[in-house]
């Protein structure tokens, strides 16, 4: 596999890419490198392709084999947008990814039923289930480790799909065979560090010089910092950080209450995360407010001495867990600023959009980051499938995801769903006899559910929702 060939510079070149779920790309407008001439990538073997896409129950009625895609970014969006454009019946795509080389990097996310829907619907729900674990409960505690809030997840829920809480790394490489399997092995091309577009032509600096890809379509899955939104928003600068420092990481420990709950723990000041990602294998993400960051030049993904971060929740010492001793186990944590961007009025210029953090970076909040990307990529390919041409499908595909992340994100900057977690504190720093006696029962559901709503994942919408698996190609127009 890539990773195993991976110099220490490309590997620091991807830590830096693996902010929040996207891989990072740190052009600067304007340089002076020049210009290879313009070329279009090599024809696919339509047969194959096409036979594949009728396999997982793609296949359309029509050919789109003369709309040529450029994606920007292998990340979990970038990848995910390739397979939905594939299964859609597009034939013309290529990936360029910034990292020289890819490698399963990062630690735990969750893959809410929303998108592990869109999955199974590309033919994967099975490959992705074997990666990882599928939380039946998911429960607020205070410091104290007192419950505030439980709820079922996943097929406990009432969803027709489970969560899936997995590795990023191994995801991330799962989505990449994949699309090596499907599209081509060359179709995802590394080393490739986007600092342009104008006129559908996408400019590239590479080991070797700049070379630029005329697109028909070029989408912008590059990350927090990406280059194509920098591009349209040249005065926007640094992503916005909320004082909060996250520390990740993974440690090999047994399971704690029944072995499959997902658990959260705090306030608004210091919060702690854990939940397990495979056999004895459990995902930890610790949270403080303070200094730490100046929001401008965070070192993303450092790795850190673990000592005062278990410093800080020495006394976190519950019946059913000990945080410090698991914080402790830990092979390394890796040091993140909590950051995001206000939402921009628009994502598509052109011929060009944006998908995934690089359109809608928001918080951890409510475990979203990677469920929305891919929901921006199945609701774009189904809108480029289905819409006359490529204009009025971004139109769509924006109308549909714009406003809806929107919300989200400023949602998250709420706490989002835990947001129980700070009322709790601010009513009852010292801890309570009953839950109900500090947050009436109402409230709590209402939390819970009004997240779900704006988030897109109620049980039964999401179970009566029509699928984004377009079932006919309506012939789009470049």
């Amino acid at each position: 596999m890539a990773a195993a060939a991976m110099a220490p510079r490309d590997r620091a070149d991807q830590r830096q890419a693996e902010d929040i779920d996207c891989q990072e790309c740190d052009s600067v407008p304007g340089i002076a490198i020049p210009v290879a001439s313009v070329f279009r990538r090599e024809t696919l073997d339509v047969t194959t392709l096409l036979s594949q896409n009728c396999a997982i129950g793609g296949c359309g009625g029509g050919g789109s084999d003369d709309v040529a895609i450029v994606i920007a970014g292998a990340g979990i969006g970038g990848l995910t947008a390739a397979l939905s454009l594939h299964q859609a019946g597009f034939r013309d795509i290529a990936v360029y990814e910034r990292a020289a080389a890819l490698g399963p990097l990062g630690v735990g996310i969750n893959l809410l039923p929303h998108a592990v829907r869109e999955l199974t619907e590309l033919g994967l729900g099975e490959r992705v289930e074997r990666l990882g674990v599928a939380p039946g409960t998911l429960a607020y505690y205070n410091r104290h480790g007192q419950q505030i809030w439980s709820e079922p997840r996943g097929l406990a829920a009432g969803y027709r799909w489970p969560q899936l809480s997995v590795h990023r790394g191994r995801f991330q490489m799962e989505l990449l065979t994949v699309v090596r399997e499907r599209l081509g092995a060359g179709v995802v091309r590394t080393g490739h560090r986007l600092v342009g577009v104008r006129n559908g032509v996408a400019r590239f600096e590479t080991a070797a010089g700049e070379v630029s890809v005329e697109g028909d379509l070029i989408i912008g899955a590059d990350g927090i910092h990406s280059a194509l939104r920098r591009h349209h928003q040249p005065g926007e600068g640094a992503p916005v950080w909320n004082g909060l420092t996250l520390w990740r990481g993974t440690a090999r420990a047994p399971g704690f209450l029944d072995g499959r709950t997902m658990i959260m723990a705090g306030d608004g000041e210091r919060k702690f995360v854990a939940y397990p990602i495979g056999p004895d294998l459990i995902n930890v993400v610790a949270e403080r407010r303070g200094p730490g960051f100046a929001g401008t030049n965070a070192d993303w993904n450092q790795a850190v001495d673990p000592a005062p971060v278990i410093a800080l929740f020495q006394e976190w010492r519950f019946p059913w867990l000990d945080v410090p001793a698991l914080l402790g186990a830990t092979d390394e944590i890796l040091e993140y600023p909590m950051v995001d961007r206000d939402p921009i009025d628009r994502w598509t210029h052109q011929n060009t959009t944006l998908l995934g953090d690089a359109a809608h970076p928001m918080y951890p909040n409510g475990s979203n980051g990677a469920s929305q990307a891919i929901l921006d990529a199945r609701t774009l390919a189904f809108h480029l499938a289905t819409a006359p041409t490529v204009r009025q499908a971004l139109d769509a595909y924006e109308a549909d995801r714009r406003p809806a992340t929107t919300a989200l994100v400023l949602s998250n900057r709420r706490h989002g769903p835990e947001h129980v977690m700070v009322l709790a504190h601010e009513r009852a720093p010292a801890g309570f006899e009953h839950i109900h006696d500090v947050i009436p029962p109402d409230e709590l559901t209402e939390i819970a559910t009004g997240y779900k709503k704006a988030a897109g994942f109620l049980p039964a919408a999401l179970n009566e929702r029509a699928s984004l698996t377009p079932t006919a190609f309506s012939g789009i127009l470049p």
